[in-house]
């Protein structure tokens, strides 16, 4: 009997393929499986921040608040700046007396020289006339007529002979500084000074120098104790003879008009100097 090739039905081989997809969907769905387990393993393994306790919490707040508060303190100091600026550039009040003899008499006497020194002031700055006031020594005050330049300054001269001139100063200086803020302002004492050229300005800042026998800045200075003053002496040349009889007969000489002119041309030197005690 001859052979016969045996031919698979038609059903049988939709059977095989049904059989062949269905083991291809369980192969994906396993292979499916098997990602989302290696994904969920890898999310795992990654490190998760630490979480704070509550003290590191209260460490960092309290680091904030720290920040904080210098960012205040720094912008404080930044506005305050500008208002000590402001406070340390306003002018220092003075108190300028003039000490010499009183009267017609003496009256532009080389010895007086500071008298004569304040009345141009006076003028040159537009401060209003001498008035005699009690409680100010019995001295003769001029105040400026209007704020502005020089408006911290008041101008003083002694009424009392030389040799008594301190307790005139005393008293001004008490009257005037009762109102000022303490130890705000400055006296200065305009006077005559020997041996020095004619009209040149001579300042003396330190305390406790010698009155090189001045007797009005002597007066002075064993009346107002530890008062510190400012001394301006205007100079007045000096006579050839050393004779104390020539020497007095010389600064008690009325000026003669070149003398007068030296002398009340040292002015602008003179308030070249007060501005500088003023700013400090």
């Amino acid at each position: 009997m001859p052979a016969m090739d045996i031919v698979a039905a038609p059903d049988e081989v939709v059977e095989d393929h049904d059989q062949e997809d269905a083991v291809e969907t369980r192969e994906r769905s396993a292979q499916n499986a098997s990602d989302i387990v290696l994904r969920t393993r890898r999310r795992s393994s990654v490190a998760k921040p630490p979480t704070k306790s509550k003290k590191d919490k209260q460490k960092s707040k309290q680091k904030q608040k720290q920040v904080a508060e210098a960012v205040l303190a720094a912008a404080g100091t930044e506005t305050a700046e500008p208002e000590s600026m402001l406070a340390a550039a306003r002018p220092i009040p003075l108190l300028v007396c003039s000490i010499g003899n009183p009267g017609v008499q003496y009256a532009n006497t080389l010895h007086s020289a500071g008298h004569t020194v304040l009345n141009r002031l006076a003028s040159h700055l537009g401060y209003g006339q001498y008035t005699r006031e009690k409680t100010w020594g019995k001295g003769l005050v001029s105040r400026p007529m209007t704020t502005g330049d020089s408006g911290n300054w008041v101008l003083w001269q002694s009424t009392d002979y030389m040799n008594e001139s301190g307790k005139g100063v005393k008293a001004a200086y008490q009257a005037w500084n009762k109102n000022l803020p303490e130890g705000n302002g400055k006296l200065v004492v305009v006077h005559d000074e020997l041996e020095k050229p004619l009209g040149a300005v001579n300042v003396k800042l330190q305390q406790g120098l010698s009155a090189r026998g001045h007797n009005g800045l002597k007066s002075i200075m064993s009346t107002i104790g530890n008062t510190p003053f400012i001394r301006i002496g205007i100079g007045i040349g000096r006579p050839v003879s050393r004779e104390s009889d020539d020497v007095a007969r010389y600064v008690l000489k009325k000026m003669d008009e070149k003398e007068k002119a030296a002398v009340e041309g040292s002015v602008e030197q003179v308030v070249a100097q007060l501005k500088k005690l003023e700013s400090g």
